[in-house]
């Protein structure tokens, strides 16, 4: 991998290996196979044929995934005729219309590389966008917006760095790094407290989460050690009683089917954050386009 885009990636919190091995999934799709062609290019371009391209956006909004877009290119093309300068950084807000980025090198590569790589920044830019439109929203509120494992299968790492260009935070990134006592949990487990005393046995380092319901659930909860409540599908009155009634001694956060017009009131409740599972499973993407220069 060309150390410029590893360096970007890394710096961006992403494992590099992690994003070549989606970029090439994604052009092998594409493509039929890892020896698979563009039919139509290949028919239509002579293999020596150099050009360059701007990656320019139709509308406004917030751009990420710069480097995953150049990558797709690099590993397209095979070698190291393709050259990627930026003029955009990841998190800017950009108007339609404004150059992104411009890639020389040869043109079967651009237009071999053209939809994948504008499928992945797409998709990443409009997380993004819907993103910072929650964090204007909270703005002054003192409550940050989350994101969830409701993501594109495989697209994880993608996703959620694209909510954190947005201006966003992470909530966890599996399974693995946090746990969530959620209701199913607690009924397996008979009760809150029982549920959170067994996490803490199995695995006494691990952050965890408990969702509750109920101011009553919310006082169980903080009785049995937890410091990080999920309140689910409260009314902002609700979440208030929970706030007086917890305090200090956990962070609260709302979740379940929270809307952007509602996201004021939720913040005003005294919450440290709301979670939106649609930052990753419906954001709209950011339309953008390859294109070619003229000769």
């Amino acid at each position: 991998m060309n150390a410029q885009i590893s360096s970007l990636l890394e710096g961006a919190g992403m494992d590099p290996d992690a994003v070549e091995r989606i970029v090439r999934t994604a052009i092998e799709e594409d493509l039929g196979g890892p020896d698979g062609v563009d039919v139509t290019t290949v028919a239509t371009v002579p293999a020596d044929q150099i050009d360059t391209a701007d990656l320019v956006p139709r509308e406004p909004g917030v751009v990420a995934g710069l480097a995953v877009a150049a990558l797709t290119f690099a590993l397209t093309g095979g070698d190291d005729r393709t050259r990627c300068t930026f003029a955009a950084t990841d998190g800017d807000a950009v108007e339609a219309g404004t150059v992104l980025a411009t890639i020389t090198g040869p043109t079967r590569t651009l237009l071999t590389a053209e939809r994948t790589a504008l499928n992945l920044i797409s998709r990443m830019s409009g997380v993004a966008t819907h993103t910072r439109a929650w964090v204007d929203a909270l703005e002054g509120t003192g409550a940050r917006v989350l994101d969830t494992r409701k993501t594109t299968p495989g697209l994880r790492v993608l996703q959620k760095y694209a909510v954190r260009a947005g201006g966003g935070t992470n909530k966890r990134m599996g399974l693995f790094d946090v746990a969530m006592i959620k209701d199913n949990h607690k009924l397996a487990a008979g009760s809150i407290t029982a549920a959170y005393q067994r996490v803490r046995e199995a695995f006494p380092d691990l952050p965890v989460q408990v969702e509750v319901e109920t101011v009553i659930e919310a006082e169980e909860a903080v009785a049995a050690g937890a410091t990080f409540l999920l309140c689910d599908n409260m009314a902002p009155d609700l979440l208030k009683s929970v706030v007086a009634a917890v305090g200090d001694r956990a962070e609260l956060e709302a979740t379940g089917r929270l809307r952007l017009d509602m996201a004021r009131a939720y913040g005003e409740t005294g919450v440290d954050y709301l979670s939106v599972g649609a930052l990753t499973h419906s954001s709209p993407i950011l339309d953008i386009g390859l294109d070619l220069r003229d000769r």
